[in-house]
C-alpha cells in the first residue's frame, strides 16, 4: 500500500535553524525520503548534509543526477542547481531560475507533486519573499499536504506568510512539533489521486521540463499565458502572466526565469537602483572632469573659459544629486512595501 513517504521541504533565510530542528525532532524509525531546497549564493559551498545528518536519524547528501531514491534519506539541492524528482530519480539540473533562485523550492515541490502526487508532503519554513507558495500551491492540487512553520516562531515569516495567502494549508506548526506530525502522516493512506484539466496537465508538465532543460519558448511558454508590456529583470526578456484558477498569479519570460509578482517588483527595483547607482557615477566622473579642466584653463589664466567648466560642473553636480535622492527614494519604497507585508 503507498504512503505518503515522500517530503519536500523549501526554506530561505532563517532556514538551516529550523532545518535543523525539524531533523531533530524526527524518531530514529523514521520512514520516509527528504527532498531539500535551501537558497544559498550559487558560490557557496553548501555543508547542509553534514549539518543534517549529525542533527537527525536520517544521512543527507547531496545526490547526483539520475541518482536513484533510497527510502530513508535526505537529498539536499546543490547550490545553483535545480533539485527535480522523476520516476524515481533525482535530477540535478541547471534550468532558468525562479523567483531569481537557483536552486528553487517551487520547482522541487512541482516535480514531486507532478510524480507522486497525494504521496506528497510539502514544507515551507523560515524565508523571505514567496518562493514555495506556487509549489505548495500545487502539491495540494494533487492530493498532497502542505504544511508551513508558525510565522511567529519563523525568524523570517514571509515565505509561510505568503504561503497563507494562496494555499489552504493543512498545518502550521513549530518545527518541534513536525516530527511527531510527519511520524502520524506517513502512516495514513494517501487520498486518489486528483484529476487534472488538460490545460493544467501541460502547464505543469511544461514548467518541469522547463526547470530540467531551459527551452521556455520552444515549448510554447508565451501561448499559454497573457502577454504583457513587462520584461524579465534577468534576462530582459518578454513576459507573460501565468493566472487563473489552475496557478497561483506570476510571471514566465520566453527563456524560462519565472517570478511571482513580489519577486518581480524585487527584481525590477534591484536593476533600477544598479542602473541609477551607474547614472550617479557617470554625473559625478562629468562633474570631476569639467572641474579638471576647468582648473587647467585657469592655470592659463583663461578665467572666462575657466568659470564657464566651473558652471557646467556645479549643474553636473546637482543632477549627480537629484539622481542620489532618487535611489534612496527607491529604497524607502521597497522598505515601505516589506513593511506593510509584514
Amino acid at each position: 500500500m503507498e504512503k505518503r513517504n515522500i517530503i519536500v521541504v523549501g526554506a530561505s533565510a532563517g532556514g538551516i535553524t529550523a532545518l535543523k530542528g525539524l531533523m531533530q525532532s524526527l524518531p530514529q524509525n523514521f520512514a520516509a525520503t527528504f527532498f531539500i531546497v535551501l537558497h544559498i549564493p550559487p558560490y557557496a559551498t553548501s555543508e547542509l548534509p553534514e549539518i543534517l545528518t549529525k542533527e537527525g536519524p536520517l544521512k543527507a547528501t547531496h545526490p547526483k543526477d539520475g541518482e536513484q531514491i533510497k527510502d530513508r534519506k535526505i537529498y539536499v539541492a546543490p547550490p545553483d542547481h535545480h533539485l527535480l524528482i522523476e520516476d524515481d530519480k533525482v535530477l540535478v539540473k541547471r534550468g532558468p531560475k525562479e523567483n531569481r533562485q537557483r536552486p528553487s523550492i517551487d520547482a522541487l515541490f512541482r516535480s514531486a507533486a507532478y510524480s507522486y502526487g497525494p504521496r506528497v508532503i510539502g514544507i515551507v519554513l523560515s524565508g523571505a519573499l514567496n518562493d514555495g507558495t506556487s509549489g505548495l500551491w500545487t502539491v495540494k492540487r494533487l492530493g498532497g499536504i502542505a504544511i508551513i512553520q508558525d510565522p511567529n516562531e519563523a525568524s523570517f515569516p514571509d515565505m509561510p506568510d505568503n504561503v497563507i495567502e494562496y494555499v489552504e494549508v493543512d498545518y502550521s506548526v513549530k518545527v518541534s512539533e513536525m516530527g511527531p506530525l510527519l511520524n502520524q502522516l506517513i502512516e495514513k493512506p494517501p487520498i486518489e489521486r486528483p484529476k487534472l484539466s488538460e490545460k493544467e496537465k501541460k502547464m505543469l508538465e511544461m514548467e518541469i521540463t522547463i526547470a530540467e532543460q531551459d527551452d521556455a519558448f520552444e515549448l510554447g511558454i508565451m501561448e499559454m499565458g497573457e502577454l504583457t508590456e513587462f520584461t524579465c529583470p534577468d534576462c530582459h526578456g518578454a513576459l507573460t502572466l501565468l493566472k487563473g484558477g489552475n496557478t497561483v498569479p506570476r510571471y514566465r519570460c520566453h527563456t524560462g526565469h519565472s517570478f511571482t509578482v513580489s519577486a518581480l517588483l524585487d527584481g525590477i527595483t534591484e536593476n533600477n537602483e544598479t542602473n541609477l547607482w551607474q547614472a550617479m557615477r557617470s554625473m559625478e566622473e562629468t562633474t570631476m572632469l569639467l572641474k579638471n579642466i576647468g582648473g587647467h584653463f585657469g592655470d592659463e589664466g583663461k578665467s572666462d573659459v575657466a568659470d564657464l567648466f566651473f558652471k557646467k560642473a556645479e549643474e553636473s553636480s546637482k543632477q549627480a544629486r537629484v539622481i542620489h535622492d532618487s535611489i534612496f527614494k527607491l529604497k524607502s519604497f521597497s522598505k515601505d512595501i516589506e513593511r506593510r507585508k509584514a
